[in-house]
């Protein structure tokens, strides 16, 4: 078959190929185009998830008849002042969207520039351009999309339900939403209920209101906000504290000047900051916003215009880091139970309450200010906080108890205040000025020694404590030499084994920080975090695993009773301990509640 010079419909059809994916393309593609055009109000309306119609209306500032023309042309734009493709400061450049679309459906556009009498109006029908006309139309911009892929039927196959196609849709204007949270949006159409965000107002408040908005009230309760700044690359936004997670890494967002991104680099680079205070199968929610010159990022490298590539991508890495841990050492005290007490008090609630109906007819205001409002089952005291959710709270006598020593006013004022109780020998019970503390004491001395591992390593070496006569642990072949090889690194953490024989290893000097720790359950566990490492996973990295798995051996063990001194000590220690708020697997050390919570747990405010 001889070469030959393919048509013009043909070509545009191609190249909607890469560009028109799915309806959610299109609805990327204008969007972004009514952005570039400075509108501060967009909206989009879908039906039949974007197959049936697409229309986006914005207050941009429109086009004129000449331009008008020329928009739907193959590559051309009026975005780029000169041919440097370094030097890209919008989010659309290539000019191929629109003829691309007009190529596989119907496309209407409607314009009006602040320069021109009237509104113009052009129609693209598969590819067949129509001449313009005069419409109506106030100001800015209405685009209509309908029948999509109808030009080319076989594309109808590949796309998914209505609804599918619909959630795509939302989740692209979210992430546009979420970029700029200076414009206004609008979602609308027959699958869903119109959602609308509001402008915000510029700087860090208005941004976390728009991230608020879009990902939650719990993400706005828990954001920490971070920043990091070098050579004149600029990382800041909002991540969520170690108890806000997913079993995923879709609640990461990455902004490049202005321009949603997916990019593998985040997700390393966030995982390696949350390294010390979330289990591997759990993601933090985070939006971060890089802010460089042009020409120090490649936006040119991929059709849909989703994925870049960095000059220096080692410094963005690194700024990444280094924004996420200092926020989340500034605010390392932060836990789920202390961001919302709301669902920690509703487990002291009992399902049932106090029967008040046959004394409604002789109640009397002024003996109890609290009116029975409505019957109620029978009460019963030997039943009401015997139900699931009161199980853990049937404590018995406190296994230590403080009430009849006087707290010294000072242990009152501080922030894990005073201890008073130890239930379930597990958690201690503090009193502050305005609340009271349970701790997980096995949690919460877990960070301690954590740290101190990680402090110690980072001065001059973790002490060690030679034993008398090692501990031989027997293993199988494969576990010892596994271990074995790991050995040097081990040592560095004051861990110092050999082999001892085909199956058998020798712990002859252990860190000095665990005491007295069961060897064999230690080398087990460290085993099987080691089945877990990449030969690429950096020796840091490998070496916080190492500690953290000490450090789980080396803490106080749930069931051990402990004396008022002791616990006092304690919450001292996790006062002056960074990151305290959680253990090394992301639990909460500590749920604190608020007197005035309690107050409105029995009915007092």
């Amino acid at each position: 078959m001889p070469v030959r010079q393919l048509p013009e419909t043909i070509v545009n059809r191609i190249a909607a190929g890469e560009v028109v994916e799915r309806p959610a393309s299109v609805v990327k593609e204008l969007v972004e185009n009514a952005i570039d055009a400075g509108a501060s109000r967009i909206e989009i309306f879908t039906d039949g998830g974007g197959r049936r119609k697409i229309a986006i209306t914005d207050d941009g500032h429109g086009m004129t008849h000449a331009d008008l023309g020329l928009a739907v042309e193959r590559h051309a734009t009026s975005k780029l002042d000169d041919e440097d493709l370094l030097q890209i400061r919008t989010l659309g450049f290539r000019g191929e969207a629109l003829p691309s679309i007009g190529s596989v459906a119907r496309l209407g556009i409607t314009t009006r520039h602040a320069s021109e009498p009237h509104a113009w109006s052009l129609t693209v029908d598969a590819g067949s351009k129509e001449s313009i006309v005069p419409a109506a139309l106030g100001h800015g911009t209405r685009i209509e999309v309908s029948d999509l892929f109808y030009a080319t039927p076989a594309r109808l196959k590949f796309l998914k339900t209505d609804r599918t196609e619909a959630e795509a849709i939302r989740e692209v204007v979210r992430r546009l939403a979420m970029a700029r949270p200076d414009i206004a949006f609008t979602l609308s159409g027959e699958e869903r209920a119109p959602v609308t965000w509001a402008a915000a107002l510029p700087g860090a408040p208005g941004q976390l209101t728009r991230l608020g908005d879009i990902l939650g009230a719990d993400f706005r309760a828990s954001a920490i906000a971070v920043r990091s700044e070098r050579e004149g690359v600029a990382v800041e936004g909002f991540a969520a504290s170690p108890s806000l997670t997913k079993a995923n890494a879709l609640g990461q967002y990455l902004f490049v000047n202005g321009r949603p991104v997916r990019d593998k680099l985040i997700v390393g680079a966030v995982r390696a900051a949350y390294s010390d205070y979330l289990p591997r199968d759990r993601h933090p929610v985070l939006a971060l916003f890089v802010t460089l010159a042009p020409q120090e990022v490649d936006a040119n490298v991929h059709p849909a215009k989703t994925e870049v590539r960095f000059r220096n991508a080692g410094l963005v890495r690194a700024l990444i880091v280094h924004a996420l841990k200092e926020g989340l050492a500034r605010e390392g005290k932060r836990t789920a139970a202390n961001n919302d007490a709301g669902a920690v008090l509703s487990s002291f609630r009992p399902n049932s309450a106090p029967n008040f109906t046959s004394r409604n007819a002789n109640w009397d205001w002024q003996r109890s200010p609290s009116y029975p409002v409505s019957p109620a089952p029978a009460f019963s005291s030997a039943t009401a906080f015997a139900e699931a959710p009161q199980a853990a709270f049937d404590v018995g006598t406190p296994t230590a108890d403080v009430r009849m020593e006087e707290a010294p006013t000072d242990l009152m004022d501080r922030p894990l205040g005073a201890a008073r109780a130890q239930v379930h020998e597990n958690y201690i019970i503090a009193q502050t000025r305005d609340g009271m503390i349970v701790v997980d004491q096995h949690a919460a001395h877990e960070r301690i020694v954590y740290e101190k591992l990680k402090a110690s390593l980072a001065k001059n070496g973790v002490q060690r404590q030679i034993l008398l006569i090692p501990d031989i642990v027997e293993m199988d072949e494969a576990t010892v030499e596994k271990l074995v090889e790991r050995a040097e690194e081990l040592a560095s953490y004051g861990l110092a084994i050999d082999s001892f024989g085909p199956g058998a290893i020798a712990v002859r000097e252990t860190p000095s920080l665990l005491g007295k720790t069961n060897a064999a359950s230690l080398l087990r566990d460290l085993a099987e975090h080691m089945a877990e490492w990449d030969e690429a996973l950096p020796l840091e990295r490998r070496l916080m695993h190492v500690a953290a798995t000490m450090a789980c051996h080396g803490s106080i063990r749930s069931g051990r009773r402990l004396r008022p001194e002791e616990m006092n000590a304690l919450l001292r220690e996790m006062e002056e301990t960074p990151n305290s708020g959680q253990c090394n697997h992301g639990r909460p050390t500590y749920v604190e509640l608020k007197l005035s919570d309690i107050e409105k747990l029995f009915g007092r405010r």
